[in-house]
């Protein structure tokens, strides 16, 4: 995701480009790794002050409808968000560090259609997410 493809897409689905979608897109941009909301919050009122948690929200459900972001799922229901890189999100996450890191799958492919051929389920999208230990936290 970069700001301009963020703008462009934003633009091209008749929302308008508003400082606190910037600034969250912004966020989102440059983080290494997943953030929660009230991360995405902090970073983002330091960029535009005036940024609250409701619009913080409603821009991470936006830009993760559009395909710009990914919702990482954490314990208890908690959920991080991370900016997507492709339409399908394989994710590593570290239950230490929280640093999520994209990883290759092959194969994929073939078991999702046939799923979908034999459950007659319209698979849109998937995201695959591994919880375990990055090299650094082992």
């Amino acid at each position: 995701m970069r700001d301009t493809e963020t703008a462009e897409g934003l633009r091209t689905h008749g929302y308008k480009l508003t400082p606190q979608r910037l600034a969250v897109a912004r966020v989102l941009l440059e983080a290494s790794q997943h953030l929660t909301a009230a991360e995405v919050l902090g970073r983002g009122q330091e960029i535009y002050p005036q940024l609250g948690l409701t619009t913080v929200y409603r821009t991470l459900e936006l830009l993760t409808e559009l395909g710009f972001v990914r919702r990482v799922h954490l314990e208890k229901g908690c959920h991080a968000y991370a900016q997507a890189r492709e339409r399908e999100g394989h994710h590593l996450v570290c239950q230490v560090c929280h640093r999520v890191a994209d990883f290759p799958c092959t194969g994929l492919g073939e078991l999702i259609e046939e799923t979908a051929k034999r459950t007659g389920f319209a698979v849109e999208f998937h995201l695959l997410e591994l919880v375990g230990l990055c090299p650094a936290c082992q």
